[in-house]
């Protein structure tokens, strides 16, 4: 009966161990984030993607503090240690994440953690990045040019430097009426 009581116990502890992924400080402009991470448990390995951007680059974090060998495709990014080493039990960055493109939403995607000895961990994601306000091409969009208050639509009430005459609209690309 106790062996029953402390396999149950057992049990429900490891189901109870998840790691937390998040995204953090998503810098645009930079094509920079952080992946941030909240793990009751060593991890031994991960590998996830990013949605609607390109990954450049991963380094740094816990991954880095604790020798992971860190490798990057366009769309994932991958996690390990050579050694058998592990990220203890904690909280903090994961990684630096360094990327191209002009998201609407960033999101992790195809997240797979698992503990030092390979078997999967239970995984909860945070929030999608979403662009909270504002033109959805943020490379497209002139914000110094003298133009009216953003309203999301990249529309600008603007003379179009005298091009269309009046007050013309002037759209993401520069465009009087587009």
């Amino acid at each position: 009966m106790i062996n029953r009581i402390l396999f149950s116990l057992m049990f429900l502890m490891t189901s109870l161990s998840a790691v937390n992924l998040s995204l953090e400080n998503v810098d645009l402009e930079a094509g920079t984030l952080e992946v941030y991470m909240q793990n009751d448990v060593a991890v031994g390995g991960f590998q996830f993607g990013l949605t609607e951007i390109d990954i450049t680059g991963a380094s740094g974090g816990s991954a880095a503090a604790n020798g992971f060998m860190v490798s990057t495709s366009a769309t994932t990014v991958l996690g390990f240690s050579l050694t058998g080493g592990t990220i203890p039990a904690g909280e903090g960055t994961l990684v630096d994440v360094t990327f191209t493109g002009s998201p609407v939403e960033i999101c992790l995607d195809g997240v797979v953690m698992a503990d030092p000895s390979g078997a999967a961990l239970d995984i909860e994601l945070g929030d999608c990045y979403t662009l909270s306000s504002g033109c959805t091409d943020p490379s497209a969009c002139n914000y110094d040019s003298g133009a009216a208050e953003d309203d999301g639509s990249c529309a600008y009430e603007t003379d179009c430097a005298g091009e269309c005459g009046g007050d013309a609209t002037e759209d993401c690309a520069g465009e009087c009426g587009g």
